[in-house]
């Protein structure tokens, strides 16, 4: 079976012949730990065609990574702290008040924006068909955000400022011409990302998010599917509330936060919808013994999947977390079982 299959297989809940693999590696870690960190992934084979991609040196990190201030092709500055960690927006191209939203420029859609780190991959080589390739790294209230400010964003959307409408269209619009040039090539399946949960629960109320965000992602997840591809969608946060939506709309593989909400709960989506997995950040894998991030693995797997599939081992590697974690959680990727 390869990688490709064993993919689709978990997505479909088709009994893939072991758990699929996905790295989620800052470039951070692969600072900090260099071939140390090398050795131990490449001991695992991933089924996303990981190693086909080049290395990205630091000269070229995208602005949301290099060090220091930098704009990206929005016109919002970043500030980064630490260097391949993904920084945060200090100054934005559009007025708190929306006053001057007439006066912004789009950026191009052709190559605008900036994927997140080696997301989407599985097209460098004659090797490629062997491997799941999933692109985009697609935002939409991350991006909303981007542009005039988390907070004033938030008071808009209370408000109902016409504007925040406006920008809502006009970025919907946007995002479905950049869908295009995604669409040209030959992927199995788009990414699309959005934090909507704090802590403890949704970051607005889930009417709203239904009333003015649900929309927008059914056209753009209508599209993708329209193509025969895969929906993957990201989300940070308690998004327990919405989960039933994001099924509804399609979504084909959630990677969310799972630690954050209640087990039983969210276990009770397990053969409905995907899960790539986040091993928890917070309190596990920075903090505790290999041999507790192999227990919270297995018991995370078997509250989320099948026996048929329904899970993509991932958890994302950043510089605090200690080598022989990171090498205990890809063991429990493989030594899994049901």
């Amino acid at each position: 079976m390869t990688s490709r299959e064993k993919v689709i297989r978990a997505i479909q809940f088709q009994k893939p012949d072991c758990l699929p693999i996905s790295h989620a590696i800052l470039p951070s870690a692969q600072y900090r730990y260099g071939e140390k960190l090398s050795e131990i992934i490449n001991s695992f084979h991933e089924d996303f065609g990981w190693h086909l991609l080049p290395d990205l040196p630091r000269e070229k990190l995208p602005p949301l990574y290099k060090l220091g201030k930098h704009f990206d092709d929005w016109g919002t500055l970043w500030y980064v702290t630490e260097e391949g960690r993904c920084g945060i927006p200090v100054k934005y191209p559009i007025k708190p008040d929306l006053s001057d939203y007439n006066d912004y420029k789009w950026p191009e859609v052709f190559g605008a924006g900036v994927p997140k780190f080696r997301l989407y991959s599985g097209h460098m080589s004659g090797k490629s068909s062997d491997y799941y390739a999933r692109g985009g790294w697609i935002v939409f209230f991350e991006q909303m955000q981007q542009l005039f400010g988390f907070e004033n964003l938030l008071v808009a959307l209370m408000l109902e400022t016409p504007e925040v409408y406006r920008m809502r269209d006009d970025l919907l619009k946007f995002n479905l011409a950049w869908l295009d040039n995604w669409l040209a090539s030959d992927y199995q399946g788009l990414h699309f990302a959005d934090d909507w949960g704090s802590q403890t629960s949704l970051i607005i109320q889930p009417d709203l998010w239904r009333s003015f965000f649900k929309p927008v992602y059914k056209e753009m997840f209508s599209k993708v599917k329209s193509r025969g591809l895969h929906v993957w969608f990201h989300s940070d946060g308690n998004i327990l509330e919405i989960i039933p939506d994001l099924i509804e709309l399609g979504v084909d593989v959630i990677n969310c936060q799972a630690s954050l909400m209640d087990m039983t709960e969210l276990g009770k989506f397990a053969g409905k919808v995907a899960f790539r997995t986040d091993i928890d950040r917070q309190n596990v894998l920075p903090y505790v013994s290999p041999g507790e991030v192999k227990d919270y693995i297995f018991k995370l797997f078997h509250q989320l999947g099948t026996p048929n599939g329904g899970i993509i081992a991932c958890g994302e590697i950043s510089e605090d977390v200690p080598l022989e974690n990171i090498k205990a959680m890809y063991e429990a990727f493989t030594e899994f079982k049901w």
